[in-house]
């Protein structure tokens, strides 16, 4: 195992999980640097998913950051469609341009990132249960599919319409983005797809770096140069592929 790919694994999950992300897009814009298969590239990002989102959602929701009744709706809907795109079989070509798609907007999505200061006091508003329901759907589907949590996309929204503080945000993407992943996993192995060659090294890495990002992320007030450095690294990564 390449000891550059692991330490890159456990920044990657410092990082996201700073800002509540389990970092499936990182872990697999990793990967492709290294040219793992995409049903390896697949699983992984979605067991470092479960684990490092699952280390953020509990240390937000320990501080009071996370909130049922802005995450629920959005999970009931994405469970089921994260189940289904996870059974959608996907040549490397497909895969390939797929995921340099959603790396592109998951970084512009990122960069432009615009909410309330980080420091204010949290709040909660119920979601449209339509747009709720439409993005659950959306982004469950991307997240089988692709190995990803969603939740990239999913922060975004939130802040957009005004449903949340930026540190809720960050634990209700956490805890969607665990479920989703697990729901993934679940098809994957059904399917008979789950490939976890050399994943033990990769866990120890994420769960140092994810520990270390959570508490930075749940403690400190300004969260917008990180989503910036993690930008960066996606669109690096797409022009690689590009490439």
């Amino acid at each position: 195992m390449d000891f550059l790919l692991l330490t890159a694994i456990s920044i990657i999950a410092m990082l996201y999980s700073s800002v509540g992300h389990g970092g499936a897009t990182g872990y697999l814009a990793i990967m492709s640097f290294w040219g793992v298969a995409p049903d390896v590239m697949a699983t992984t990002a979605l067991t470092l998913n479960c684990l490092t989102a699952g280390i953020s959602s509990v240390t937000y929701g320990l501080r009071g950051y996370l909130s049922m009744k802005l995450s629920l709706p959005f999970i009931l809907v994405s469970i089921p469609f994260a189940y289904l795109g996870a059974t959608v079989r996907l040549t490397e070509k497909q895969f390939g341009w797929m995921l340099a798609v959603v790396l592109l907007v998951s970084a512009v999505m990122l960069w432009s990132h615009k909410g309330r200061a980080d420091s204010e006091e949290p709040f909660v508003k119920s979601p449209d249960l339509k747009v709720a329901a439409f993005a659950g759907a959306i982004l469950g589907f991307v997240s089988g599919a692709l190995g990803i949590g969603g939740g990239v996309f999913l922060s975004p929204l939130i802040i957009l319409c005004g449903w949340a503080d930026s540190k809720t945000t960050a634990g209700c993407s956490a805890l969607f983005i665990v479920l989703n992943s697990f729901a993934g996993l679940g098809a994957r192995y059904l399917s008979g797809r789950m490939d976890f060659t050399e994943i033990v090294p990769f866990l120890f890495f994420a769960l140092a770096g994810a520990l270390i990002g959570s508490y930075y992320g749940a403690s400190r007030s300004s969260q917008k140069g990180l989503r910036r450095l993690i930008a960066f690294v996606l669109i690096i990564a797409v022009v690689k592929m590009l490439i």
